[in-house]
């Protein structure tokens, strides 16, 4: 590489809140200090699972994905909460605002994960990647009572793979020149972008470690991975660096969408709708909050056999809750005929495109205005939901992805 081509090195920074949900809990009660805290999906109905755990429930036997019931018999004192995603997501932007302290290359990864570019802040700083992470560390102890660890390296893969290589409260370093010795011995699984299907069709063939995938022929990932295979093997080798995407300038999503697993089998129409009707509230909220709307409605449910069924359609252009769930209900009517109960239901939003839906009549509803006002009250007082007798078939506090 020629000096015209060289670029200089990049600092980048990868800090993840420290089992975000119960810490938050723990953070804003004092009275939890010293207990085994875990956030579930339901408390009163030990069929919910563990959505978040504290560390010290972590270390008396409680998993993330557990059923409340197992997670009880191996930790009977654990105080088991409700999520709160106002609070978390307040909290979230209280970090952000910690982060962006020291740069507006600030691109958050959902509500507790974020990547900071400070390449360019260390100069002013005169601090090192790893003294700006520890103050990092120590100021969101300082100020919300929360730990987090940090990835410390020349590009977000392996910043990221540095905070998730020791937890809590710890700064860990992968610079370019260790990438071999630190990274390349690690299961393959450590890494974003390999998940349990391709663990296991890897391993088939004897591909074990990062250093195993690195290897491997472009032509062959490219036969598995697709496009990003090739791509994640060139992150690995340190040969493609993605920037840290301005916080000020963050594109909107490219899809919206809210599902769930039921607490009992769903097995006629009256019942999904009314899970639709929920969950299409929550991708609405989502929708206004990003100030989007969208026109491509996808749904998709899974039978108590997991056998799963989807279908999109073009709708005209929209974020009211209502419109999308009359859409969503309909392509289920396409799709399914409720001779096996239903398991699992998601709603999704895409295509989508701006929309200032402040700006609209109150009395116009199929342009969201109602949708919006209802977003507002539920941002200020708390949830409402317009669909009843949720709780015998949903899980109301599944998290939403986007």
């Amino acid at each position: 590489m020629d000096g015209k081509n060289q670029t200089k090195e990049r600092v980048i920074l990868h800090v993840d809140a420290n089992n975000f949900f119960a810490s938050v809990e723990c953070a804003t009660k004092p009275e939890l200090l010293g207990k085994p805290v875990a956030v579930t999906g339901n408390p009163k109905k030990r069929t919910g699972i563990i959505l978040a755990k504290n560390e010290i429930a972590k270390k008396m036997g409680v998993k993330t994905g557990q059923v409340i019931g197992h997670a009880l018999a191996v930790c009977p004192e654990l105080v088991c909460l409700p999520p709160h995603y106002d609070i978390y997501e307040e909290v979230s932007v209280a970090l952000q605002g910690i982060y962006l302290d020291y740069t507006n290359f600030v691109e958050p990864l959902g509500l507790d994960e974020c990547w900071l570019d400070i390449t360019d802040s260390l100069n002013y700083l005169k601090k090192s990647g790893k003294e700006v992470a520890d103050e990092i560390r120590e100021q969101v102890k300082k100020e919300l009572g929360l730990t987090v660890s940090v990835g410390v390296s020349f590009s977000k893969i392996f910043a990221k793979l540095g905070s998730d290589l020791r937890k809590p409260d710890f700064t860990t370093i992968i610079p370019r020149k260790q990438i071999e010795s630190m990274v390349y011995p690690l299961p393959l699984n450590s890494i974003v972008g390999i998940g349990s299907r391709l663990e296991r069709k890897f391993s088939s063939i004897g591909v074990n470690t990062i250093g195993d995938f690195v290897k491997l022929e472009d032509a062959f990932l490219k036969s598995i991975m697709g496009i990003n295979g090739t791509n994640l093997k060139s992150d690995l080798l340190g040969e493609r660096i993605v920037p840290v995407l301005d916080y000020y300038h963050l594109p909107p999503p490219k899809s919206i969408g809210n599902g769930t697993t039921a607490t009992k089998d769903i097995s006629n129409l009256a019942d999904i709708s009314k899970i639709v009707h929920f969950l299409s509230q929550k991708v609405a909220g989502r929708m206004i909050r990003h100030k989007v709307k969208g026109e491509t409605i996808s749904v998709t449910v899974k039978d108590n056999g997991l056998k799963t069924f989807h279908k999109s359609q073009k709708i005209l252009p929209t974020n009211e809750a209502k419109v999308i769930a009359k859409e969503a209900i309909k392509l289920i009517q396409l799709i399914y005929d409720f001779k096996k109960p239903v398991r699992a239901v998601r709603v999704k939003i895409s295509s989508l495109s701006s929309a200032n839906v402040w700006q609209l009549s109150m009395f116009d509803s199929e342009k969201g205005a109602i949708s919006a006002v209802t977003e507002q009250i539920n941002q200020k007082y708390g949830k409402i939901f317009l669909a009843s007798n949720l709780a015998d078939f949903i899980n109301t506090s599944n998290h939403p992805q986007e």
